[in-house]
């Protein structure tokens, strides 16, 4: 039964040759408002920010595939202190700052085929008028409560100070320079106020305790722990769960059982002067706390583009109508969305999400993703260095299901699985078959036996695909579809084609008929793949659809189902993954872009951050090739240690292994660890070189003057 407000639509497409009176796609016509995570203004995408918006855009285009209307918009979360403060090091505006990187977004969404509705600001007039709203909505329901709140001040800066500006001796194992909530050698938990020597990490001055006047949203409240009991166990109006099976045990945590005593604290909404956000209403110096402000950007940049479009914001989100508000996000910030976002809205008059769709971090060959440690993976680099984006959606699509689990990005399964899968498996079925229909047939396909069976079947696999998307279970989905692959490959194998095309010419119109058949059956089987993958390869399928097809529109999930009549000429669709490219991608290049007259001065870093870089004489007990680089060598290194240290440098191409064995040179002693294709390396030499190699630059490996000794520090 249709919900009130919707429309039941029935899709009706057959094969040109089929008469029965059948539909293939039944589908429910569905407004949804799809949102991913808004990203922090003050640093570029990561490979994680990709990881979600892929996985919301393959979602969000199956499902406009099945004729829903969908409405997926961004914007970047612009507040907060640390905006503030890099802006303020770097002598600009916080707003400039925020440009700045709101300018790159577009290389990073378009580079990826990511393809938002919108993409707005949390800096913006819609986003302070709606913050505002929410705020006097919760206020005049008795939610909104004021309490003094002692907390460190710096009296340089002159602002209070968040835990991550606070640092001190740890009160436990009297680790030095901890933060103010956490120490990172012992795992000890403390408040602020427990540190040892306490200073603030922006000025060096020792803080004072200050009170000051905060604003609090009554969590605790009964009313909202009964609603929060109420929604985070409940299902939307397609009977879909809120959340996920682990994310309601971790509310659980967070609210106790049905029964039992909630563990909820209230929550501090306000910050003081100088801060960068939105100022509260009738409270001069006290600003919003950007995590109240930041989900609201998910309404403003939906009412913004309403106001393009010209739609209905308000009746669009009508709390008792029936646009389906979803939401994608990680689960670092469960607690936000699960807990303070839906009770806001709630209480606000607002509608409440219909679905948080949480999922896990990305892992590089099972570890967390660590730049310094050659573990992270840089989304332009992957597209500087000439790979296909779709491979990174299929290998993304092909690891990511319904569950809140890690996925982990390997190299060599990531070559494997592209190269055997899109290439072997799937493109390959086109590439053979077509070139039979095209030089024997002039490119008319023909079928032999029950067409109406075989359009069933290519429908009841699409409908299967298209609800293991829906469902989040991309893993599965991409499972089946290369499960089919393979029968379509195999039954082309059992034909042979390439001995019925023997004396085709003097053949009778039996094996002519029958080439024609498993070559036409081939390429509608294709044509069926190409339809179950457009959500995550969109831009290849809409290639198939409109060069090999002749479509004039992308593909519906309906037209799985209807066969092909005719292809044009086949045209090369996809190349193969060269491990040459996951090594370029690992590793940077060995000389950067070259400044005319030479590299400009880096910005000015204080001693401080000079007497954190441990400079080590090293002596090059051993030096190799490694087998498989054309950049590294590999160097044996004793650091006065009693061990020696195994690091990868670039340095291939200015020398030869026997030159440096015997010699000294200054290496980074205390540089993180680095998991390479090759091994573990552990640390890193100094070279001096050009920022792009030319016919007058090389590179040179920093050697000290005689006397110096393995291990002495370089200060």
């Amino acid at each position: 039964m249709a919900r009130r407000g919707q429309v039941c639509a029935v899709v009706l497409k057959w094969p040109a040759n089929s008469f029965f009176p059948q539909p293939l796609l039944t589908t429910m016509s569905r407004t949804l408002f799809v949102t991913t995570a808004l990203p922090y203004a003050n640093g570029s995408f990561h490979i994680g920010h990709i990881m979600e918006y892929i996985q919301a855009d393959i979602w969000v285009r199956s499902m406009r595939m099945a004729g829903h209307t969908v409405h997926f918009v961004g914007a970047d979360d612009a507040h907060g202190a640390p905006i503030m403060l890099k802006a303020e090091k770097e002598g600009i505006t916080p707003q400039a700052l925020v440009a700045r990187y709101a300018a790159e977004r577009p290389q990073y969404l378009n580079g990826f085929h990511i393809r938002f509705d919108h993409w707005h600001s949390t800096d913006s007039a819609e986003n302070i008028a709606l913050s505002h709203d929410i705020y006097r909505a919760l206020k005049a329901q008795n939610l909104i409560e004021t309490r003094s709140v002692e907390q460190f001040y710096d009296p340089v800066k002159g602002m209070f100070l968040a835990d991550r500006y606070i640092k001190g001796e740890c009160p436990k194992c009297h680790a030095k320079d901890q933060y103010g909530d956490s120490c990172e050698v012992c795992g000890a938990v403390y408040a602020p106020t427990e540190l040892i020597n306490p200073y603030s990490a922006l000025t060096g001055a020792t803080p004072v305790l200050k009170s000051s006047d905060h604003f609090f949203f009554k969590l605790s409240d009964p009313r909202c722990v009964e609603f929060l009991q109420e929604w985070t166990t409940g299902s939307n109006a397609a009977g879909i769960k809120h959340l996920q099976p682990e994310m309601l045990a971790k509310t659980r945590e967070w609210l106790g059982g049905e029964d039992g005593e909630a563990k909820l604290g209230d929550w501090d909404i306000s910050r003081d002067a100088p801060y960068f956000g939105i100022e509260i209403p009738d409270a001069p110096g006290k600003y919003f706390y950007v995590w109240l402000d930041a989900p609201v950007g998910y309404l403003a940049s939906l009412k913004s583009y309403c106001e393009v479009k010209g739609l209905d914001f308000d009746a669009l989100l009508d709390p008792n109508g029936t646009t389906e508000q979803v939401h994608f996000i990680g689960k670092d910030i469960v607690y936000f969305h699960a807990l303070f976002w839906p009770a806001m809205l709630k209480f606000a008059g607002r509608k409440t999400p219909d679905a948080v769709n949480v999922h896990g971090f990305i892992t590089v060959s099972g570890e967390k993703m660590s730049k310094s440690r050659g573990t992270g993976i840089s989304p332009l680099r992957y597209l500087e260095v000439g790979m296909n984006a779709e491979w990174m959606r299929y290998y993304i699509a092909a690891k990511l299901n319904a569950r809140v689990e890690d996925m982990d990005f390997n190299p060599e399964d990531f070559i494997a699985r592209v190269n055997s899968d899109l290439v072997g498996k799937y493109v390959n079925i086109a590439s053979r078959a077509a070139s039979f229909i095209t030089k024997h047939f002039d490119g008319v396909l023909g079928y032999s036996g029950d067409t109406a069976a075989l359009a069933a079947e290519y429908a009841q696999q699409a409908e299967s695909i298209r609800a293991d998307f829906e469902a989040r279970e991309y893993n599965r989905a991409i499972r089946e579809i290369m499960a089919y692959a393979d029968r379509i490959n195999q039954a082309f194998d059992t034909a042979q084609p390439w001995v019925l095309a023997k004396g085709l010419a003097t053949a009778d119109d039996a094996q002519k008929a029958a080439l024609q058949d498993i070559c036409s059956r081939s390429l509608a089987g294709f044509k069926a793949l190409s339809v179950m993958l457009a959500p995550v390869l969109p831009q290849l399928a809409e290639r198939v659809a409109q060069e090999l097809f002749g479509a004039d529109a992308p593909f519906t999930w309906a037209d799985a189902s209807v066969l092909p009549q005719r292809i044009a000429p086949f045209k090369h669709l996809m190349q193969r993954v060269e491990p040459q490219m996951l090594e370029d991608l690992f590793e940077p290049p060995a000389a950067p872009v070259v400044v005319p007259g030479g590299e400009p001065i880096a910005e000015t870093i204080s001693i401080d951050d000079f007497a954190r870089v441990d400079l080590r004489i090293a002596q090059i007990v051993n030096c190799e090739h490694v087998e498989g680089s054309t950049k590294l060598l590999r160097l044996t290194l004793d650091v006065g240690e009693g061990r020696h240290r195994n690091v990868f440098s670039g340095i291939k191409s200015a020398y030869k292994p026997e030159d440096l064995i015997g010699k000294l040179t200054v290496m980074v002693a205390n540089l993180a660890p680095r998991k390479m294709k090759f091994g573990i390396s552990e640390g890193m030499v100094l070279a001096a070189s050009h920022a792009e190699e030319s016919v007058d630059a090389g590179i040179y490996v920093l050697e000290p003057f005689p006397g110096a000794k393995p291990g002495m520090r370089v200060r």
